[in-house]
């Protein structure tokens, strides 16, 4: 019987993150996970979706991402959205943290990619809320730039 290697997935977005927030500046860190973790999201088991990162007591935290349980685990059971900790040296926490509080941003991870070590790492925008008329203007210069796109392509 022949055994396929599994599909292992680069990245996983966050895409609604874009859609909802207008991102300012961006930063990479590293996450502390557990080793089944680690197989589940190169598997694609993981989603980004209605997480954020925390600042508390000066260490950062990715919360609520959805790492679904590696099937073959049998040693220890973990909670799906528990807390992961983000690693960032002690002058980049402060850096955030005092933009965060001075102008009443938020902290959003972007996308959780393998870099060329295999290591996970979250991109993690510094981004402002966008109001209802922000995003319908994003929907119209969408829209407006596939229409341009198709009349050049038919041409």
């Amino acid at each position: 019987m022949k055994q396929t290697k599994p599909n292992y997935v680069q990245s996983i977005l966050n895409r609604k993150a874009r859609h909802e927030y207008i991102i300012l500046d961006t930063l990479t860190a590293g996450i502390e996970l557990k080793g089944s973790e680690v197989k589940s999201i190169r598997l694609g088991r993981a989603s980004l979706n209605e997480s954020y990162a925390v600042i508390h007591r000066g260490e950062a935290w990715l919360e609520n991402m959805q790492i679904t349980p590696y099937e073959h685990n049998t040693l220890e059971q973990l909670d799906p959205k528990r807390s992961r900790k983000l690693l960032l040296q002690k002058e980049e926490i402060q850096k955030i943290q005092s933009k965060l509080h001075e102008k009443g941003l938020t902290l959003v991870p972007l996308k959780a990619f393998f870099n060329s070590k295999g290591i996970l790492k979250i991109e993690l925008g510094i981004a402002k809320g966008k109001k209802l008329y922000d995003k319908r203007e994003t929907i119209k210069s969408r829209d407006a730039e596939r229409q341009l796109q198709r009349i050049k392509n038919n041409y």
